[in-house]
């Protein structure tokens, strides 16, 4: 059995699981999901799915259809509605304007080894991008020289609508975590509990990714889910309802993890 009919007891704590919509689900992505999932329904907390296509020119029509099917077929089931990123750019122009002083006009591109924007814009230049001070004097993009907002911003902003406690997600977002926790600082935002599980690696060890190609997992495929489990350091006995066995057994200490 996929599916869990446990009765949950919903507090505060929330979670959430955040796909981009740039191609269906691979294992690595269902392990995140997975991971989250379980991480959340331990704890009697909601569970929420959001669509993350903040970066519209990389989003896949039809793939966040595709990926909620394939959770809804693992039994992740979610509560409350999806949210989608693109609907929400009032939220993250309301941000920017809260940053005040902390956010800057910059005229910077890639070919540019230093930003020196931060003090106004060099003479000539016209602003591209507007960026975020770091306390060491570094400073990243919120808002891209397209005209879109940059996921670092726009997941902050969501997380704290949202309501969100628990970020469970994969090791390659661990150095996006600071970036995260700065602006919630500035933005007067409390800080979710952030677990980085390992990632998935193809055979020539690079991490599974839609960019490399990473096949997609069939629906509700047993065996997959399995592998997703293990993968955790959490292995189902073979009798076992995988989802209720994983909540009822879950343990972060089993998982290489990184914590912040």
């Amino acid at each position: 059995m996929l599916s869990t009919g446990t009765h949950l007891d919903l507090r505060q704590r929330t979670g959430r699981f955040a796909p981009s919509p740039t191609g269906p689900l691979h294992l690595g992505s269902l392990v995140a999901a997975v991971a989250s999932f379980v991480d959340a329904r331990s704890h009697g907390a909601r569970w929420l799915v959001r669509i993350e296509d903040v970066d519209t020119p990389r989003t896949v029509p039809g793939a966040a259809d595709s990926i909620l099917r394939t959770l809804e077929s693992y039994g992740l089931h979610w509560d409350g509605e999806v949210v989608y990123q693109s609907r929400r750019t009032a939220l993250y122009e309301d941000a920017l304007h809260r940053l005040g002083l902390a956010a800057f006009s910059c005229a910077c591109t890639r070919q540019d080894p230093v930003c020196h924007c931060a003090d106004g814009l060099p003479a000539g230049r016209t602003a591209r991008s507007v960026k975020v001070r770091w306390p060491d004097g570094e400073s990243f993009v919120i808002k891209r020289a397209d005209g879109l907002f940059a996921y670092q911003l726009a997941v902050v902003v969501d997380d704290a609508a949202q309501g969100v406690t628990d970020v469970v997600r994969g090791a390659d977002l661990l150095d996006s975590t600071p970036r995260q926790i700065h602006l919630q600082r500035l933005l007067g935002y409390p800080a979710p509990r952030y677990l980085h599980v390992p990632l998935v690696t193809d055979e020539e060890g690079d991490k599974l990714s839609k960019q490399t190609r990473a096949p997609a997992i069939p629906n509700g495929d047993e065996a997959t889910l399995r592998t997703a489990l293990q993968l955790l350091g959490h292995a189902p006995p073979p009798s076992a309802d995988l989802l209720e066995w994983a909540i009822a057994h879950w343990d972060p200490s089993r998982i290489a993890s990184t914590q912040a």
